[in-house]
């Protein structure tokens, strides 16, 4: 049976708008108060399988490892073995957890050891970054972002529908979700004044999905769309916090560069692209139509609903700000990734690439306060007598998505941060 059957069920109670059903089985890394070991586990309702546990236990083994693959702290180990290993992982890992199977639902002391309660567990950052590179790929988002920066006229430049538009980042500071941001320092300049150092004061979120690459190429070749396809092991949510007022003056001529640099979000959930399968729909028309080695022979978006929260300090809960859609992006993952070692670009196992903001076409669906406020034109009204325009000290931001299946959903759990004030300026 295949592991995307909406049929399945598991032993484990889930309950219909879990994030986590046995569909899902999204790869993390955890620890325990008891178990201070950071290891490997799968995501099933309020529950964390562990697959160091099953492992030991052969229960889950990938044929061909000299040593054991989920004790670790970080999935590259196991992504390195390849799209086949995946797979039969993934349906080793579903078999032993349905309902009809009794090998781990009728051991009730392997249970008590494998099945670990989430609320009990830290959650760790997943997989080892190797690079991380971000792209700019929603034309909705970077329609807004044109009219706000240049004007109505000079909105989208003329390359953007032509190649996706990235930029290489830093993986230094990809952290997981919970771990709280600094407001940056930064260079500033405001009118004819000399530019100074001080606090951000522009401090957005951008709505990104990740997607990790979980094989190698070489150094000198193109990728084929299947290549690529097979490289790309999972997804996250992402937020590629933004300084505006540091961007503003350091991006030309070469683009983002520290304004961007300073924190990287990411769920801590890794969703596979098997258990996305389902969702696949179609991206927007393009046109023009892309050059050969970036069009696609089958469906690469996904219908994955995102939602933003944010809970000032003076807040008693979050508001929704934001909710758009993975499936409005003009340039798929795959086609990023196709572009990204289209000049012969080495990938890497734990390369990190983000998808740019995903805003949708009307404000409900922006996806960053840059146009939510229009650039601090149109503040935010959240209720509770507070209103934004950017990001302030104490503010908690929080991501959520899922695409809904028939009976089930599949989540990415959270990607949260809380703003902190910014280090005094050195002297």
């Amino acid at each position: 049976m295949s592991p995307n059957d909406p049929s399945l069920r598991s032993f484990i109670e889930v309950r219909a708008d879990s994030d986590f059903p046995i569909q899902n089985l999204p790869y993390g890394v955890f620890s325990t108060a008891q178990d201070e070991r950071k290891r490997i586990g799968v995501a099933i309702g309020d529950f964390i399988l562990d697959l160091a546990v099953c492992e030991e236990a052969g229960l889950v083994l990938v044929e061909g490892a000299a040593e054991r693959l989920f004790n670790r702290d970080a999935l590259n180990p196991f992504m390195a073995f390849g799209p086949a290993v995946w797979s039969a992982t993934r349906a080793r890992i579903s078999e032993l957890l349905r309902a009809d199977v009794a090998l781990l639902r009728d051991n009730a002391p392997l249970r008590k050891v494998a099945l670990v309660p989430r609320a009990q567990a830290t959650l760790h950052l997943p997989f080892h970054v190797a690079s991380f590179s971000d792209f700019y790929s929603s034309l909705q988002h970077a329609s807004n972002a044109g009219m706000i920066l240049r004007g109505p006229n000079a909105a989208l430049m003329p390359n953007w529908k032509h190649m996706p538009i990235g930029y290489n980042s830093r993986a230094s500071t990809v952290v997981v979700s919970g771990t709280p941001v600094r407001r940056p320092l930064g260079q500033l300049k405001v009118g004819d004044q000399p530019p100074y150092m001080g606090p951000c004061g522009k401090l957005d979120f951008e709505l990104e999905m990740g997607f990790i690459i979980g094989q190698n190429s070489p150094m000198g070749e193109m990728l084929t769309q299947a290549q690529a396809e097979r490289m790309i092991f999972g997804f996250v949510l992402l937020n590629d916090w933004s300084a505006r007022d540091i961007q503003a003056w350091e991006y030309q001529p070469l683009g983002p560069f520290l304004a961007k640099a300073f924190a990287t979000t990411i769920s801590p959930w890794v969703v596979t692209r098997e258990a996305l399968e389902p969702f696949r729909v179609a991206t927007p028309d393009q046109d023009p139509a892309p050059l050969p080695y970036l069009r696609q022979s089958r469906l690469q978006n996904y219908d994955v609903t995102l939602d933003v929260t944010l809970q000032t300090a003076k807040m008693t809960s979050p508001k929704q700000i934001s909710r758009s859609n993975f499936k409005y992006m003009y340039w798929s993952s795959l086609q990023q990734l196709m572009h990204h070692g289209s000049t012969g670009c080495a990938m890497s196992i734990g390369d990190l690439l983000g998808t740019g903001t995903i805003s949708g076409n009307d404000k409900s669906a922006y996806g960053s306060l840059l146009e939510l406020s229009w650039n601090g034109t149109q503040p935010l009204e959240l209720g509770e007598g507070e209103t934004r325009s950017f990001l302030e000290d104490g503010d908690q931001l929080s991501f959520h998505g899922y695409a809904q299946g028939d009976g089930y959903r599949i989540g990415f759990g959270e990607a949260a941060g809380t703003i902190l004030p910014a280090l005094p300026v050195p002297v």
